[in-house]
């Protein structure tokens, strides 16, 4: 299936999950095999080398850990927090509408010399979660080759936030809108 098929089976949503939202589902997309397929491949193609891809939860673990396989590399979760055992590093975060805060396992990077990771999330919408992983992966010693979204909501300007704190990073979205 080609990319471009395989992003059309993404489904919008109005008014969900509050009225005024248009939530982009991704499940027709990931129950359609070669539709995953087609974007796991499309994600492991990056230019950046990479030897661990992380992803945040939830929906980013659908992707990164599929990209992983397909590269033959480890996955490893950015949690909210709570979720995950032994020490941990954390960062919160700001949302519209409160805080939240992302955790990783302080050893989640050492098993590898030189940590090149690939972070992937379902969305880049404010960029205030993606910031709050991508200082989880810096804070542990990691180098971020890579962002990588299905969708980017341009008009929430999450892209330029991340660059004003990550001025040399590349970030890749699939889809925007």
């Amino acid at each position: 299936m080609k990319i471009d098929e395989a992003l059309a089976l993404i489904r919008p949503v109005p008014d969900f999950p509050i009225p005024g939202i248009l939530f982009q589902d991704i499940a027709p997309l990931i129950a359609n095999p070669k539709a995953y397929e087609a974007v796991t491949k499309e994600f492991a193609q990056t230019q950046s080398p990479f030897n661990l891809v992380a992803g945040i939860e939830s929906r980013g673990f659908i992707l990164a850990s599929a990209i992983a396989i397909d590269s033959a590399v480890g996955f490893v979760p950015i949690r909210k927090a709570g979720k995950l055992p032994g020490p941990i590093v954390k960062r919160d975060y700001g949302l519209e509408y409160g805080s939240d805060s992302l955790e990783m396992q302080v050893d989640a990077l050492t098993h590898l010399l030189n940590p090149q990771v690939l972070l992937v999330d379902d969305v880049l919408a404010t960029g205030g979660t993606l910031i709050a992983a991508l200082e989880l992966i810096s804070d542990l010693g990691g180098e971020i080759c890579e962002v990588a979204v299905l969708l980017e909501i341009s008009a929430l300007g999450g892209r330029e936030r991340i660059l004003a704190a990550f001025p040399e990073l590349k970030i890749r979205a699939l889809v925007q809108i």
